[in-house]
């Protein structure tokens, strides 16, 4: 069923309320935050687990010399990473990257660490704001389920991961770049074939 404007306002605003009280003292800290293990995710609760140790790994592992004039995230969806943020060099994005590509179990990074200042508090709050919108909006389509797909926010880029077909990764993207606030998409989706998309969703949730 779908749902009103402003009945989708609201849970926009719902899901971002304690995200901002929750993330944005974190991010400021880290540049990252937590997820919880889900059980209506496409990945094992054990895979969930691992990423949540990828992420830990990664904040704890920053350099000092790269935390004072940064802000770099970590998040891990499937042993896929994913870095975001800002750095104040080419050598600090390198070397940051390069950390990342040793964390045990991790079989893929996305260095997408960008040379500029860190991002303002405004700009990190504005971000838990479109990513709440977008999983918000994900809530009210019959397309895409808005447990199978994980959006990240950087100053406006919003980078969509997750295990989906062919065709709800169209449906993802579609509607990001339909998301108010959104500069630019980007598509980290791992895409696999519908009879892989049904194994693993028998396997997990006992559907055909």
């Amino acid at each position: 069923m779908k749902t009103s404007p402003a009945k989708r306002l609201s849970i926009a605003a719902l899901i971002s309320l304690p995200l901002l009280a929750a993330c944005v003292p974190a991010l400021i800290a880290t540049g990252a935050a937590g997820t919880a293990i889900s059980y209506h995710d496409r990945r094992s609760t054990g895979i969930q687990a691992d990423d949540e140790t990828s992420e830990w790994r990664g904040r704890n592992r920053l350099p000092a010399r790269h935390r004072d004039n940064t802000n770099v995230n970590f998040t891990a969806y499937n042993r896929i990473l994913l870095v975001s943020g800002e750095v104040d060099s080419e050598q600090a994005r390198q070397e940051i990257g390069d950390m990342a590509e040793r964390i045990d179990g991790i079989r893929k990074v996305h260095n997408e660490l960008v040379i500029g200042p860190p991002s303002s508090l405004g700009s990190r709050s504005n971000d838990v704001f479109i990513s709440s919108k977008y999983k918000a909006r994900l809530l009210d389509n019959d397309r895409v389920a808005s447990n199978h797909i994980k959006p990240v926010s950087e100053n406006g880029v919003l980078f969509l991961m997750g295990i989906v077909n062919e065709r709800e990764a169209g449906a993802a993207v579609d509607i990001a770049r339909t998301t108010a606030g959104v500069r630019k998409v980007v598509n980290l989706l791992e895409v696999l074939p519908d009879a892989d998309i049904r194994r693993i969703d028998e396997a997990r949730f006992g559907t055909r």
